[in-house]
This record gives structure tokens, sequence and C-alpha cells, in this order.
């Protein structure tokens, strides 16, 4: 799932992730990379990025995925405010924007000088995951679901972090493969068959029980 993607966080941070000590920069200016207030070591090249569309950042990503080139510095494509106007246009009328998560917050409450907060936490390293509310959503055999709901500007988030990844890698991906892809699904994989194997009458569905619940978290961390 990660071929060629080096590093979400800047590598400064990423060691000080794996080691527990404060990053690189914090260490020369003597802070915390989590205190309020402290100086942002990232801050420089903003501007020139942010004359950038998050179709023109997409394209860019897709192309280097199409080529199987390695995806470089991930993290400051989250520093461009159209990406997260495009990911709050996109999942603010779905009905997961609707539930809370642990806090009040909502699609409502969104705007510009939130996002821009949220860039520089992110730019400053100063962004923290919070707990999600977990929920039990009932199946059609009769079973539950536990569901994680995140706050409002964490769905955000996810939603820019998942369209950059799904931009380097939808490229590479088999064109056999119609799930949970876009502008796929189903229907463009029945098309395909009837198209394809017209002689059939049937097919079988299969399903790994329990995917969710037991794929290992640790090892997908660690790709």
């Amino acid at each position: 799932m990660a071929y060629g993607v080096r590093t979400l966080w800047p590598r400064s941070f990423r060691r000080s992730l794996r080691t527990g000590k404060p990053s690189t920069w914090a260490q020369r200016n003597n802070r915390s990379p989590t205190a309020t207030g402290s100086r942002c070591p990232y801050g420089k090249d903003v501007k020139g990025r942010e004359r950038r569309t998050a179709d023109t950042i997409l394209n860019s990503i897709q192309d280097r995925g199409k080529r199987k080139l390695p995806l470089d510095d991930v993290s400051r494509q989250l520093y461009h405010p159209d990406m997260s106007l495009r990911g709050d246009a996109r999942i603010a009328n779905n009905d997961g924007a609707l539930p809370q998560g642990i806090t009040s917050e909502t699609a409502d409450g969104m705007s510009q000088a939130k996002i821009a907060n949220i860039i520089e936490a992110i730019r400053c390293e100063r962004w923290h995951w919070t707990p999600v509310r977990r929920v039990a959503r009932p199946k059609s055999h009769g079973k539950k679901r536990p569901l994680g709901i995140p706050t409002w500007s964490e769905k955000l988030l996810q939603d820019v972090i998942r369209s950059i990844l799904e931009a380097y890698y939808d490229a590479q991906f088999s064109d056999h493969s119609h799930g949970f892809r876009s502008h796929r699904g189903c229907q463009t994989a029945r098309t395909i068959m009837q198209k394809t194997w017209p002689g059939p009458k049937w097919c079988i569905e299969g399903d790994i029980q329990g995917c969710f619940d037991h794929i290992e978290h640790s090892t997908l961390r660690n790709i």
C-alpha cells in the first residue's frame, strides 16, 4: 500500500515519533514542538504553494503515481487551503457529516479561518489526533459493526489525506479492480463482465470475514 511514499511528516518529526524525543528543530531552539505560540519552522514557502489549486496538486500526484515515481514531502501537500476547501465541499453534505465526535464540532462551524488554524497546527507540529467516539451500528445479519466517529476537523483532514493517497495509488491499481474506487463500483464491474464474458449466468461473491476487526494495524503503520 505504501510503495513510493517516503514520509507523511518532516524527517526530524518522524524520528521524534519513533524515539519519543523532541524533534531536531525543537532541540536546536530549546522548545517543545507542541508549545503554544512557538515559532513555526516550516512557514517560509507557504505563499507560493497556496497559489496552486487542489486539482493542480492532485493531477501532479496522479502523474507521479502513473509513472511510479516516489512521492516526496506528502505532509507539505496538507498545507494548501484549497485542498481543505475541496474536502469540505465533498463531505459536508454526506450523512457522516452530521454525527458529532467527542466534541460538539460540526460542519456548520467550518470557515476559512478554521482551516488556516488547522494548517498552521500541522505545519508547526502542534496537531494532535483526538480519540474517536465509538458507536455500534447494526448489520443486516443481526450483528453490530463498531464505528469510530472523529471530530469534524479530523474528518476534513482525513479526507485531504485520502485524496492525496487515492490520486497516487489509484493509477497503479489493476484495471479489473472496481471496489471502493472513484467512478467505479458494482455497476461498472457488471458492465465489464457482460462485455467480456457474455456466457456466464451467475457469479460468486466472496468476502474476508471480520477484515477490519482482525487486520494488523501495527503492520499497516510500519508499511
